[in-house]
């Protein structure tokens, strides 16, 4: 049987440093930590998030803490003025604020503010009632002033004591609106004083023309002008009158020619007539009679109309006017000259061309007629 070799060890002394590096990594690799032992990157960015959100949740809530619990500061003392730089330099306190009074650090408002926050603001309801308080102010002494224009009856300057003795209340914030209220009346009336000290008031007279009634003002307006509106009433009835006058004698000169013309008619009518009939019927006719014909009963109360006609007819010497007794009673007649007469050619002459002219139309009235009917013939054949 043969003998097992034996193993050599070489000794660590007399060996190569590579191969002496290579036994002592071999442990080392075999014990590193695995690798889900770190953690990932999403994990990293979660923690970072919830440590932010963590601080700043606890700065919020050490800054709320502090807020709260930290104490205003006082307000600093407005008694006297020494402490003007500390009054208004000072880090331990505010400053007083305006319409306000400071003792002690605490803060009061002065009569007509009221405190919002640490600031004192004009008071509303107090500013509300001194308006109304100068409105009834301003309209009483305006009402008065506008009785005495008016009616003679009321004071141009009225006492202000007298109004206001009427509204004194003992109310604090009623004293300060009514102080209030005077500063008001006294920028929008006039104000004087009289020798014993009184302050009076007066509308002025722009504001005291809406406190007039309209008849007031018109008749105030009337009188005040009267100087320019009575030459101009003067001039506008004396043209009218003028303007009257010239339309009335157009219109009794153009009716006179037509009623003249109507009598020419009428006489000349007449006289053919009655020689037409071998003197049976008078050929003149009585002016009195003629005039209540053709007359209107307006017309008869107007005697120069009908003076009027009777000039026209003067100067026509184709008609007679000649007195003559009727009943007893004597009268004025007149006549139409018939011999030598040319209006009665004219007349005839008018009326042949008139029955002309109706002839004629009559003509084209059938001829158009005749027009209309032809096409409906030839539509029948």
């Amino acid at each position: 049987m043969a003998p097992t070799p034996k193993r050599r060890f070489k000794n660590p002394k007399h060996s190569s440093p590579s191969s002496y590096s290579s036994s002592l990594l071999q442990p080392l690799s075999s014990i590193q930590p695995p690798l889900t032992l770190l953690p990932s990157k999403t994990d990293l960015f979660n923690l970072l998030a919830v440590i932010s959100i963590a601080l700043s949740v606890a700065i919020s809530c050490h800054y709320a803490v502090t807020l709260f619990n930290r104490q205003p500061k006082p307000f600093c003392n407005s008694d006297t003025e020494s402490d003007y730089y500390y009054y208004y330099h000072s880090d331990n306190c505010d400053p007083c604020p305006s319409h306000g009074i400071c003792s002690e650090g605490k803060l009061e408002c002065m009569s007509g503010y009221r405190r919002y926050g640490r600031s004192c603001l004009e008071d509303g309801e107090i500013n509300e009632m001194a308006k109304n308080l100068a409105n009834m102010v301003e309209s009483r002494a305006c009402e008065s002033y506008s009785e005495y224009l008016c009616k003679g009856v009321g004071r141009v300057w009225v006492q202000g004591d007298e109004l206001w003795n009427n509204m004194d209340k003992d109310n604090t914030t009623y004293l300060y609106a009514k102080q209030k209220a005077m500063e008001i009346v006294s920028n929008l009336l006039e104000t004087r004083h009289t020798s014993s000290g009184i302050m009076e008031l007066k509308c002025p007279d722009l504001l005291v023309e809406h406190y007039k009634p309209l008849s007031c003002s018109i008749r105030l307006w009337l009188l005040e002008h009267a100087l320019f509106l009575v030459p101009c009433c003067v001039l506008l009835m004396g043209f009218g009158l003028m303007l009257q006058r010239v339309r009335r004698r157009h219109y009794i000169s153009v009716r006179a020619e037509e009623l003249y013309e109507q009598v020419c008619d009428i006489l000349e009518e007449t006289a053919l007539t009655s020689r037409s009939v071998s003197g049976e019927s008078e050929p003149w006719i009585v002016a009195s009679w003629l005039r209540d014909h053709i007359l209107t009963p307006k017309e008869r109360r107007d005697p120069l109309l009908w003076k009027k006609v009777e000039d026209l007819v003067q100067e026509d010497s184709r008609l007679d006017r000649y007195p003559k007794m009727l009943k007893g009673e004597p009268k004025v007649v007149w006549e139409w000259q018939v011999e030598g007469s040319l209006r009665s050619s004219g007349k005839k002459n008018k009326d042949n061309i008139n029955k002309q002219k109706s002839r004629e139309g009559s003509n084209l009235g059938l001829n158009q007629d005749l027009r209309r009917s032809k096409p409906a013939e030839l539509l029948k054949c």
